[in-house]
């Protein structure tokens, strides 16, 4: 997952935050000193967060919708460096990564369940195809022992896809 830092400001001492920020969050963190460079970082890479000083998105609204449609998967945090520590910074970042982190989780557990249901669905019908075929009378003496081994493994598969579903409905219990 991508946890690299993009901060938009044109600030003084920002390099001072960016590396207090590397430190305590233990990510990149790239700068931005203006409204052009901030868009063309979005445009070259990834970011886990992008931090963007207020009065650049107050004095350009546009610019500012602009950014936020650029920023990807990325969560955009939109902060007063004036009055914001670096300590502060470092704890909105590591939170803002952390709700990152936990709503791709739920992302690649909820497609990963969507998968899984679509396999046993085409994995049911293959076996119930293969069955069928099996009762056919005039399945030939060559072709049966392919098909019972289509539903054999059919079988194998729908087993472990049990077992799997059984071993994770223990594990939350």
């Amino acid at each position: 997952m991508v946890r690299d830092v993009l901060l938009i400001a044109g600030l003084d001492g920002l390099e001072n935050c960016a590396r207090v920020l590397e430190q305590q969050v233990g990510a990149r963190v790239e700068i931005a000193q203006s409204r052009r460079e901030g868009l063309e970082a979005l445009r070259r890479r990834d970011y886990g967060v992008v931090v963007v000083e207020e009065s650049l998105t107050e004095s350009d609204p546009a610019w500012a919708d602009l950014v936020w449609d650029h920023t990807g998967f990325a969560v955009p945090l939109r902060v007063n460096f004036a009055i914001l520590g670096a300590a502060r910074l470092a704890r909105e970042v590591k939170a803002a990564l952390a709700r990152r982190d936990g709503e791709q989780s739920v992302a690649r557990k909820a497609v990963a369940s969507e998968i899984e249901d679509e396999l046993k669905s085409s994995l049911t019908g293959l076996l119930l195809q293969s069955e069928l075929a099996l009762r056919d009378p005039g399945v030939t003496p060559a072709l049966e022992p392919k098909l019972r081994h289509m539903v054999e493994l059919s079988g194998q598969i729908r087993e472990r896809l049990r077992q799997k579903a059984t071993g994770a409905a223990m594990g939350r219990e």
